[in-house]
């Protein structure tokens, strides 16, 4: 499956009115709705409406909405690993109406990054989270699936990033935190990120995707592609020169018995470039993509 991840749509093409029909001729095979589109805090009638918008909508149009994700806006707030508690808490209400919403929409699955300490003083960071932090965090977990469970989803994603005060952000920390959610009332799938493993500023020369393909497979649920330069997230679509070869990816999926899991580019665009500039970069990169990714 190849899809396409709703960021290029923000502050753009906001209701499904707009972006449904714009993706239907575009040639995926669904695509990810992205928070940054709505707010699950905005008041409930509101909030009903557009549900019912998104699921009648991308019906009309043959749309396949197959998850949500948390977006760039929510993503920027230290989430679930805030040092305030009741941070942590209003992350987790924020995330059990997320759940709510795309339950009313139709979607089976919500996922995103989880979170991140905040920084020391002097600026140095550790290989890895305090474990206090880490032990709240599976609590929490747990808990956001039961809410999922409650609401009939189905699954839930959680994306590793590459930073080392977000978690998890090697393999060896997503292999223990997947035992650790083992049994959860909803179960939690992976999204590996394309740009995300290849940060060699983090992981070190000849970064690749090989070690989380590797420790994850069978428990990948969805991949993010895009283009990148090893140096950073940087998201750009397939128009931009870059490290990531389609080809190659799709080919290092099919060794790792991961041929048929969904592939969503995800790019993010500056809101100053021109919305037919992001049109044409968008729909030049489904068409190279879609040969490799059926």
């Amino acid at each position: 499956m190849l899809g396409l991840n709703l960021s290029f749509c923000v502050k753009r093409w906001v209701t499904p009115g707009l972006w449904a029909p714009l993706v239907q001729g575009m040639g995926v095979d669904g695509v990810q709705f992205s928070f940054d589109l709505v707010d699950p805090l905005w008041p409930g009638p509101l909030l009903d409406r557009l549900a019912t918008d998104v699921r009648r909508t991308a019906a009309a149009e043959g749309v396949q909405v197959h998850s949500a994700f948390i977006g760039l806006a929510h993503y920027t707030h230290c989430q679930l690993l805030h040092p305030d508690a009741g941070v942590r808490d209003a992350a987790e209400h924020w995330l059990r109406a997320a759940y709510r919403f795309a339950a009313q929409a139709g979607i089976p699955g919500v996922g995103g990054p989880l979170g991140a300490i905040a920084a020391r003083p002097d600026g140095t960071e550790a290989d890895a989270i305090p474990q206090a932090d880490y032990d709240d965090l599976i609590r929490r977990l747990h808990r956001l699936a039961a809410a999922a469970a409650a609401e009939g989803l189905a699954t839930l994603y959680i994306e590793p990033t590459p930073l080392r005060r977000e978690w998890p952000w090697t393999p060896a920390q997503a292999e223990r935190m997947a035992h650790d959610l083992a049994g959860s009332a909803v179960p939690w799938h992976w999204c590996l990120d394309w740009g995300h493993g290849t940060v060699a500023p983090l992981y070190g020369p000849g970064a690749g995707m090989e070690p989380w393909l590797a420790a994850l497979g069978p428990a990948t649920g969805l991949l993010h592609i895009q283009q990148t330069d090893g140096q950073a997230d940087r998201h750009w679509d397939f128009t931009v020169p870059g490290i990531v070869d389609p080809a190659a990816a799709a080919a290092q999926l099919r060794a790792h018995g991961l041929a048929g899991c969904p592939v969503f580019l995800e790019a993010f665009h500056p809101f100053e470039q021109p919305d037919a500039a992001v049109l044409d970069g968008i729909t030049r990169s489904v068409a190279l993509l879609r040969p490799h990714f059926a």
